[in-house]
């Protein structure tokens, strides 16, 4: 018995020590921990503080157009992540310094004084770290005063060239602050920006400062035009701003500069400067507008001091064009009289010449020079928005295509919206899906459509886009392209409305015989609840409608024949079921 309280006595002395030296580690602890507290409250405090000033500074950077440097934006998010990290400990801060004795209330302030003690090392790196010693943003790349624009040169034709140096003179003109260069359709008014642009970027020339060109398009888009106004600038284009914000940024950017020339290419209605975020001459001394249109009317209403009438291609001049571009076959004595024809019958129209001479290059038959001049010289439909002189070299040059399927793809290219880069890899896949391609494999089916986009560029029917990878279409071309699309003689097979600012679908523009329908880049926030007669529709492309959130069970019930459906570029986040009776469907694209 005494051996068993022995043991007794000694098993409870051991656990007696062992927890009085726990409590005792404990309660030293929790004495530090005051001092603790107001250590780490400090230097959260200290690092909350400094946190908010880099905010502040990356949020002005930003809006200057300025990029934040990679390790700025990791320290923003480590130290959000350590304050969610810390609320807890704080609230745990609040009752310790509450809470007295020991036991239980001893335990919860040992574990916050090993919390903050964990976390101390933590706020003190992200102290440290906060130096940023090359600075929150990368330094600004100033952008070149003129940036080249690719474009054929004027140099031959004296008529451009004449209105090229009026234009140029008028530059420097001190009361001349607006200058407005108008003209028909395919008459060479953007190429002799470009001209004038490039003679800006020469060393001889004196500086006019930044030299900013837009392309405006048909249907006004305010947004766009300033985004590409930002990027010159280098300023960040945010898509979410509104039309007001980046208007302040913009004005804000351009008041900085000295001087700055403002090119405005294809102005079809007046644009409202302020609105853009444009300072007016009259305010900014240093800033000169040019503006290109198709109406003197647009010229009046932007207020331009001169107005430059840009003039046909004389005669000797449209033949040395066309002769430069045909070859030296023109020169072939039984050729020379009808090429000589089909000048006069081009009417001095450089985009005309260009697309005539293209497409009878290096033929010597004089039997095609006979066919391209009758077709010709045929009665020409009416066509609202394309000039009567300039259809019939346009559309001869559709004529003359050769190869399987080639004018149906060219006309494919028309569902775009006007001055839009085209990427070719997806252009390719629609024409894949389409059929319009037949090649057994995919690869060579790429190969093909490549070569088709070669063959419609070398007939001047298709040109270089904005970007590498993508293609485009002159404006008036695309004008024509619809035309033929749309017309009765093609069976009315497309109906092309992108890029047009539509906020509803008009279900009354519908009809069976339809083969394509394009509502690309549009404001469309719901499509028709019912179902919609396509039966012969094989694509419907509703990219780019931001605001489209959902397609009705009912909507895709008449395109049974679809197989290229896009809805990328929108809010659609489901399908509905009917979607599942489309068994020809080759392309589904919902995201970009």
């Amino acid at each position: 018995m005494e051996v068993v309280a022995s043991i007794v006595g000694s098993a409870v002395a051991a656990t007696g020590r062992l927890f009085c030296g726990s409590l005792y580690s404990m309660i030293k602890s929790t004495v530090k921990l005051q001092s603790e507290l107001d250590v780490f409250d400090k230097e959260m405090r200290s690092l909350i503080v400094l946190r908010d000033d880099v905010k502040d500074q990356k949020e002005l950077a930003e809006k200057e157009g300025k990029v934040i440097r990679a390790n700025v934006k990791e320290w923003l998010r480590e130290v959000d992540e350590l304050q969610l990290k810390v609320k807890p400990i704080e609230a745990g801060m609040v009752n310790s310094r509450k809470l007295s004795g020991c036991s239980f209330n001893c335990r919860k302030r040992y574990r916050v004084s090993r919390e903050v003690a964990e976390i101390l090392p933590e706020i003190e790196r992200l102290l440290k770290a906060a130096s940023f010693n090359s600075g929150v943003f990368y330094p600004s790349r100033r952008p070149r005063a003129v940036e080249h624009i690719p474009g054929p040169s004027i140099q031959a034709q004296t008529t451009a060239s004449k209105s090229l140096e009026k234009t140029m003179s008028q530059l420097y003109v001190d009361e001349v602050r607006r200058i407005g260069i108008w003209g028909m359709g395919g008459i060479g008014k953007t190429t002799l920006v470009k001209n004038l642009n490039n003679e800006l970027k020469s060393a001889s020339v004196k500086s006019l400062g930044i030299v900013i060109w837009v392309t405006v398009s048909k249907n006004l888009d305010l947004k766009k035009v300033q985004t590409q106004i930002a990027e010159r600038l280098n300023l960040e284009a945010k898509v979410e701003e509104t039309l007001q914000g980046m208007a302040t940024r913009l004005y804000q950017r351009l008041e900085k500069e000295e001087k700055f020339l403002l090119i405005l290419d294809d102005v079809w209605e007046k644009i409202d400067l302020d609105i853009l975020g444009v300072p007016q001459p009259e305010v900014h001394k240093g800033c000169k507008t040019i503006l290109t249109s198709r109406f003197m009317e647009v010229c009046r209403e932007m207020m331009t001091n001169v107005e430059v009438k840009m003039e046909v291609l004389n005669y000797e001049e449209a033949w040395q064009l066309f002769s430069q571009i045909a070859g030296d076959v023109v020169g072939l004595e039984q050729v020379r009289p009808f090429a000589e024809e089909i000048v006069r019958e081009c009417s001095g129209l450089p985009l005309a010449i260009i697309t005539m001479g293209t497409a009878m290059r290096g033929k010597k038959m004089i039997k095609l020079w006979k066919h391209a001049l009758n077709e010709l010289r045929r009665s020409v439909p009416c066509m609202g928005g394309v000039e009567v002189k300039l259809y019939m070299p346009l559309k001869w040059s559709y004529d003359s295509l050769e190869g399987n399927n080639i004018k149906p793809c060219f006309l494919y290219c028309a569902l775009f919206p006007e001055d839009f880069s085209i990427e070719i890899n997806e252009l390719v896949r629609y024409w894949v899906a389409e059929g319009l391609i037949d090649e057994q494999d995919y690869e060579d089916s790429v190969n093909r459509g490549i070569v088709l986009i070669e063959n419609l560029k070398d007939s001047c029917l298709l040109e270089d886009g904005s970007r590498d990878g993508t293609v485009k279409m002159h404006d008036v071309v695309r004008d024509v392209a619809i035309w033929i699309a749309s017309s009765p003689e093609e069976g009315c097979k497309s109906l092309v409305r992108s890029g047009i600012g539509l906020s509803e679908i008009s279900v009354g523009e519908f009809s069976s015989s339809l083969r394509r329908v394009s509502f690309i880049d549009n404001k469309i926030t719901r499509l028709p609840d019912r179902v919609i007669q396509c039966s012969k529709a094989s694509t419907l492309l509703l990219q780019g409608n931001l605001l489209l959130d959902t397609v009705p069970e009912s909507f895709l019930q008449g395109f049974e024949a679809l197989r290229v459906l896009n809805i990328s570029g929108s809010r659609i986040q489901s399908l509905p079921s009917s979607v599942l009776q489309l068994g020809d469907l080759h392309a589904l694209l919902l995201r970009d």
